[in-house]
């Protein structure tokens, strides 16, 4: 008789760093854990945000129970809205990350049309045949979880997004006894964050970040700008407070901030000291000595309040000569260069930049190596599988764990799409389910179309001509002179003779066609198109993107 199987099907999050998202699949009952976007590379040009594909899940749509956010970072719940279009189904999550998700939800007009449920710490859910109890962890986020799910196959923990951090801000440490006490009873396979297993040591306590910002809080005598992520709901209480130690008051600036202040003081998490906070507005009349902006655009967004700050264009509030700018965020791969160009501006503007190179402005949220095998240690599962990380992250953490003394035979380096069959007695990667990208573009989705994407990307890199032609509809004669536009290709200087070139090089291809030919707009289009494409390659050595246009008279 052929052993039970479970399944683990990553669909994001492996080998990247966003799109968060897996499912366990049990027999006809499947339960979805996270649902997160990625941010997108300078060079996905006009995208806004990355979201996994859901095709796995809308095939297996009648199965899906329910699912559980681990934490509100937008990398772990940023496509729920996306998702909830097309799936009525139950989530669970714990207070701060369902106060975090309703306003993302609000947004979309999906917030009445979901069906949102709490849970806490040691909770047990019911998902079918598929059991999971609440594990309470700790992350740069506040009430951060990880999962212990169990079936009939065994019993499988996702750590979630931790570290152990031993003097958390909120008193709310990883649940260490109850992890240890799952290790010895039993644990099939451990899933576990990946993010800095590179980094040896532990990660430092996030109190450390208040003794070196309390520091320049010292040396600073004018203004003071603190740049953080939204949700770094501690890092906010730390610097509300050393605001109001040091006589400050505060300016939020960017919308995501001002909503995660109010939703987590609203909740619980968050204590505003008296009269810190100054009202839109007021922050002109405040003298700069005692003044401090908290903002949004730590990693160099170009709408942000930061870049705002930066090129001065920020409403009542400039930065000059003497202020402070903090950076108190860790720089997501592959936003270093605008982060870079925003510091050289506000250098010119003579402010002083504190980053996390000399300062210890921003602690990770994550396990190091050392509390990496910790974890493991207290796991002791009989299988493993490296999450949340690019390639080289999950590789790190194999190592890791074969110093732990697991063998290589036991641990599973995976990527996203892998159907990864766990039985009592092994593992392996069964087939590959269907996974990819869904790029938002100004609030629409665009269905993994990377031919737009590949078009903005050569049109920044090479420019477009447009060549717009009139032909006279009954005999095929070309009326007038072609007009040949070039932007973004050629400079003006140079520019207009090799214009009037290709505008003669249009006209002796349409010449070259036939009657027949000349009435059909959509052979001519590509004869155009293919003149002048041959006319720059041989002429200039570019490949711009020809854009003919055939005016039928």
């Amino acid at each position: 008789m052929s052993e039970e199987k479970m399944e683990i099907v990553p669909l994001g999050g492996l080998g990247e760093f966003g799109m968060n998202m897996t499912a366990v699949r049990y027999g006809e009952d499947i339960l979805v854990v996270d649902a997160g976007l990625m941010f997108p590379r300078e060079d996905l040009l006009g995208v806004d945000r990355v979201i996994p594909d859901f095709t796995y899940l809308f095939e297996h749509r009648d199965q899906v129970r329910g699912i559980v956010l681990t934490h509100g970072h937008e990398d772990h719940i940023g496509a729920l809205p996306y998702l909830l279009e097309d799936f009525s189904i139950p989530v669970y999550a714990t207070r701060l990350t369902l106060g975090l998700l309703r306003g993302r939800l609000r947004e979309s007009g999906m917030l009445e049309l979901s069906d949102l449920r709490p849970v806490r710490a040691r909770d047990i859910l019911e998902l079918g045949r598929i059991r999971v109890e609440i594990l309470g962890m700790t992350h740069s986020l506040a009430d951060s979880i990880g999962l212990a799910i169990t079936t009939p196959v065994g019993t499988v923990i996702h750590t979630g997004d931790f570290k152990l951090d031993s003097a958390p801000l909120n008193g709310s440490i990883t649940d260490y006894a109850r992890i240890a006490q799952l290790g010895e009873e039993g644990v099939l396979a451990l899933l576990s964050d990946s993010t800095n297993s590179e980094r040896r040591g532990f990660t430092p306590p996030e109190i450390k970040v208040q003794s070196d910002l309390e520091l320049i809080f010292h040396l600073c005598r004018r203004k003071i700008v603190i740049a953080c992520f939204a949700s770094s709901i501690h890092r906010i209480q730390i610097i509300l407070d050393l605001a109001s130690a040091f006589g400050r008051r505060v300016a939020v600036l960017g919308r995501s901030m001002k909503d995660n202040i109010r939703i987590a003081s609203e909740l619980g998490y968050l204590t505003l000291p008296p009269g810190v906070l100054l009202e839109a507005g007021e922050g002109k009349s405040v003298p700069d000595e005692q003044l401090l902006v908290l903002c949004t655009g730590s990693q160099g967004e170009p709408l942000a309040a930061l870049t705002r700050l930066a090129f001065d264009k920020q409403k009542d509030i400039s930065v000059t000569e003497g202020d402070a700018v903090i950076l108190s965020a860790r720089v997501i791969p592959g936003h270093e260069g605008r982060i870079s160009r925003l510091v050289n501006h506000f250098c010119r503007r003579g402010a002083r930049v504190y980053d996390g190179v000399h300062w210890t402005t921003h602690v990770s949220g994550h396990a190091s190596a050392e509390e990496l095998k910790i974890m493991l240690n207290l796991t002791r599962p009989r299988f493993f599988v490296p999450v949340h990380g690019e390639y080289r992250q999950l590789f790190a953490h194999t190592l890791l764990a074969r110093e732990t003394g697991m063998d290589a035979e036991r641990i599973l380096l995976a990527e996203s799409g892998d159907i990864i069959e766990l039985t009592p007695s092994s593992i392996r990667v069964s087939g590959k389910a269907p996974v990819g990208r869904r790029l938002i573009d100004s609030g629409s989705v665009a269905e993994l179309d990377e031919v737009v994407i590949g078009d903005r990307q050569h049109l920044s890199e090479q420019g477009v001509v447009l060549a717009v032609v009139a032909v006279n509809k009954a005999t095929g004669a070309i009326e007038g002179v072609p007009e040949v536009v070039s932007r973004g290709h050629l400079q003006e200087a140079e520019g207009a003779a090799f214009l009037a070139e290709a505008r003669q090089a249009v006209v002796r291809a349409i010449e070259e066609c036939s009657g027949e030919e000349r009435s059909d707009s959509g052979i001519l289009t590509g004869v155009v198109r293919a003149a002048l494409k041959k006319y720059f390659r041989k002429r200039t050595g570019t490949r711009p993107m020809i854009v003919p246009v055939i005016i039928d008279v």
